[in-house]
């Protein structure tokens, strides 16, 4: 299971009455497929994994799984307490999914042989795939990175914490126990093209797309210049939509979740709200958003 190119991240699209529209998901990820994605990794933060149910997660699975046909592999998330986590990876592989997206455990925090501890038994609970995300209360040592790489199972560590020296040590300890062409490094920061350069320099170059979901134009167009170092267009896209998006990101807790459901409305495709403890932007949110939205699809020519 090998990825390139922008990383979909869809979101779950919910309907008037709360629950969970699976034709809108369809033609979300349809739509994702269509405009290049190189993965689809369906019900985790952007989807709101935290708000679904287990026959939620289950179905979206599925949903992604039949939608996709074959396309691009399609992982999707588990994590929290063990036996839940166990269900939900269990659920994941009985949906033909590609892989797991490994979350970190509830609340506490863990010594390093717990961290393997709990990728090891969840794991026992599926034959998937796993790919380990590492933020809040899952931080691994190089040593215990590389530990867990020489796993048969595990393929694949996603940072959300953003210490780039401490990533980079831990890219190199894995390096040495797992070589450089079977184990993938994803950066999972929000609004990852941001950090991009940065990650790309210590030899992480995959990076999951909030964007991608709702501006695959913007998406794409800033991956091809990442590659191909058009330094012109990545300052300008940069410093003319990412880091205002980022701006108005930061302003309310969870607008890293709920911007992007709305700017997929935006784009077309009622989502519908996101669930508590989230809220919707606001009016004068969304506004500056579609401006946005605009500006950057001007940028890029679309």
């Amino acid at each position: 299971m090998k990825f390139q190119g922008v990383l979909f991240f869809p979101i779950t699209p919910f309907a008037a009455d709360g629950s969970l529209d699976g034709e809108r998901l369809a033609l979300h990820i349809e739509s994702g497929v269509a405009a290049g994605a190189g993965g689809v990794f369906v019900a985790c933060g952007t989807g709101e994994f935290h708000a679904l149910t287990p026959d939620e997660i289950e179905r979206v699975t599925r949903i992604a799984v039949d939608t996709t046909a074959g396309r691009v592999p399609v992982l999707a998330a588990a994590g929290g307490p063990v036996p839940v986590a166990r269900d939900q990876a269990a659920r994941i592989e009985r949906a033909g999914a590609d892989g797991v997206l490994l979350l970190p455990p509830y609340l506490v925090r863990a010594p390093q042989q717990g961290l393997v501890r709990y990728v090891t038994e969840v794991g026992a609970a599926t034959g998937l795939p796993l790919v380990f995300y590492q933020r809040s209360t899952a931080r691994l040592s190089p040593d215990t990175a590389a530990e867990l790489a020489a796993l048969p199972q595990v393929v694949g560590l996603k940072d959300g914490i953003g210490d780039i020296e401490a990533m980079h040590r831990v890219v190199r300890a894995v390096r040495a126990v797992a070589g450089t062409d079977d184990f993938q490094f994803f950066n999972g920061l929000p609004t990852a093209e941001m950090t991009a350069s940065a990650y790309r320099g210590i030899g992480v170059g995959l990076y999951s797309s909030a964007v991608f979901a709702f501006a695959p134009e913007i998406a794409t167009a800033f991956h091809r210049a990442l590659t191909e170092d058009d330094q012109e267009l990545l300052t300008r896209l940069l410093d003319e939509f990412y880091r205002p998006l980022v701006e108005l990101r930061d302003e309310v807790p969870g607008y890293a979740v709920s911007l992007i459901k709305a700017g997929v409305t935006l784009r077309g495709l009622d989502a519908g709200g996101v669930r508590a403890p989230l809220l919707d932007p606001s009016p004068e949110h969304v506004a500056r958003l579609a401006k946005l939205i605009d500006h950057g699809l001007e940028a890029v020519g679309a």
